[in-house]
C-alpha cells in the first residue's frame, strides 16, 4: 500500500549581501501582513460582530513596498492567521488568542511554497534558488533521493547572523500492510513467574540470582571481616 510522507531537510545558506537584505525585508513584510490582517479582523469583529478573511493584496497600495517580496511568503503569512484563529476557536481554554508578532520576539523567518520550480536545488544541493531571492549558495549533509517533491522552503535569519533553509519534501513510500493474529495470548505479572499467560504457561527464566545467592552471603562475609588498606 502507498502513503505519502513528508521530510524536512535544513540547508544552510550563504546569501550575498543584496539577496540578505531581501530576505530580512521579506520576513518584515510577512510580519507586518500578519499583524494587518489580525488587526483588521479584531477590528471588524468589533465593529460588526462578524468574522473577515483579509488578504494580502489589500493593503499593497498603502504599503506599496509589499509588491517587491514574495507574494507567496504573504499569502503564508495569511495561512497562519487563520490558522492561529482557527486553533483558538476550537479549544479557546487551551490556546490563547491570536498575538501580535514582535521584531524582537518572535522567530526571523517567512515560508514559500514550490510553484513551477519557483525553488530549485542546483548541483545536487550545492546551490538553492528562491522565489525573488535568486540563487545562492548552500550546504547540506543528506542525499536527496531523485523521487522526493520539493514543497515548501522556510527560510529563517538565525541570532547567530547565519541563515538556513528548511525544504519540506514529500515523497511515496511502501507502508506494511496489516496483520491479522491468528491466536492473541494474554499476558499477567506474576511475582515469583514473571508473568503467567492465559494458555496458563509461566516463563522458564534461569533465576541467576537465586542460584548465586548463596555464595553472594560467602562473599559478604568476607568482606565484613576485611580492614581497609590491608590486603
Amino acid at each position: 500500500m502507498q502513503v505519502t510522507r513528508h521530510c524536512a531537510v535544513t540547508y544552510r545558506i550563504y546569501p550575498d549581501k543584496a539577496q540578505a537584505g531581501l530576505i530580512d525585508r521579506t520576513i518584515g513584510c510577512a510580519r507586518l501582513v500578519y499583524n494587518l490582517m489580525l488587526e483588521t479582523r479584531i477590528d471588524t469583529y468589533n465593529r460588526t460582530g462578524k468574522s473577515c478573511n483579509p488578504t494580502p493584496a489589500q493593503y499593497k497600495d498603502e504599503y506599496p513596498f509589499l509588491r517587491e517580496v514574495d507574494s507567496l511568503a504573504l499569502c503564508n503569512a495569511q495561512l497562519n492567521v487563520a490558522k492561529a484563529y482557527n486553533n483558538f476557536f476550537r479549544d479557546p481554554k487551551h490556546v490563547g488568542f491570536p498575538k501580535y508578532k514582535a521584531k524582537h520576539r518572535s522567530a526571523w523567518r517567512y515560508t514559500t511554497n514550490n510553484n513551477n520550480r519557483n525553488i530549485r536545488l542546483i548541483e545536487g544541493g550545492r546551490y538553492l534558488k528562491l522565489p525573488k531571492v535568486g540563487v545562492m549558495r548552500a550546504r547540506q549533509h543528506k542525499t536527496i533521493p531523485d523521487d522526493w517533491k520539493l514543497k515548501s522552503a522556510t527560510v529563517e535569519h538565525l541570532k547567530s547572523g547565519g541563515y538556513t533553509a528548511t525544504i519540506l519534501f514529500e515523497y511515496e513510500t511502501q507502508a506494511p500492510e496489516p496483520v491479522r493474529p491468528v491466536h492473541i495470548v494474554g499476558l499477567d505479572y506474576a511475582s515469583h513467574g514473571l508473568y503467567v499467560s492465559s494458555d496458563g504457561e509461566q516463563a522458564d527464566y534461569p533465576r541467576f540470582y537465586r542460584q548465586m545467592e548463596p555464595r553472594l552471603m560467602r562473599e559478604q562475609r568476607r568482606l565484613s571481616h576485611m580492614v581497609k588498606g590491608v590486603r
